[in-house]
C-alpha cells in the first residue's frame, strides 16, 4: 500500500497595517491607560485611607490630592460614619466607573472609526 504524499505547510501571515487601524488602535490604548490610571490612584488613596496613613506625608497628600481630581464627584455620594467604608464607598464607585468609561469609549471608538471586517481583527495566522 502506497503512503499518501503530503504536501508542504503554507503559512501566511496578514497584518493590518494601514494608518487608521494604527491611529485607533493608539487612542485606544491611551483611553485605556488613563482609566487605569485614575483606578489605580483611587485605589491607593482607598488603601491609605483604609491602612491608617499619615495625612500629612507628603506621599498621602499627594495621593489625596490626585484622587479628589478624578473622583468624579462622588467624594460625598455615601456619608458613612467610618472614614474608611466612606472613603471605599465613594472612591471604590468612581474607580470602577472609570473602567467602565475607558472600556466604553474604546468600543464606540473602535465601533465607530473602523470597518466591520477589522474591528478586532489586527493580527491574523492562516494555515494552508
Amino acid at each position: 500500500m502506497r503512503e499518501p504524499v503530503r504536501e508542504p505547510v503554507r503559512e501566511e501571515v496578514v497584518e493590518r497595517g494601514d494608518g487608521r487601524v494604527r491611529a485607533v488602535r493608539v487612542v485606544c490604548a491611551v483611553i485605556d491607560l488613563i482609566c487605569w490610571l485614575f483606578a489605580i490612584v483611587l485605589a491607593v488613596h482607598i488603601f491609605l485611607v483604609i491602612a491608617g496613613a499619615n495625612p500629612a506625608n507628603g506621599f498621602a497628600q499627594l495621593i489625596t490630592s490626585w484622587s479628589a481630581g478624578v473622583s468624579l464627584g462622588l467624594r460625598d455620594l455615601f456619608t458613612p460614619a467610618n472614614d474608611g467604608l466612606r472613603t471605599l464607598l465613594n472612591d471604590g464607585l468612581a474607580a470602577v466607573l472609570w473602567l467602565v468609561l475607558g472600556a466604553v469609549l474604546t468600543n464606540v471608538i473602535t465601533r465607530v472609526a473602523l470597518p466591520a471586517g477589522e474591528r478586532r481583527l489586527w493580527y491574523r495566522r492562516t494555515v494552508r
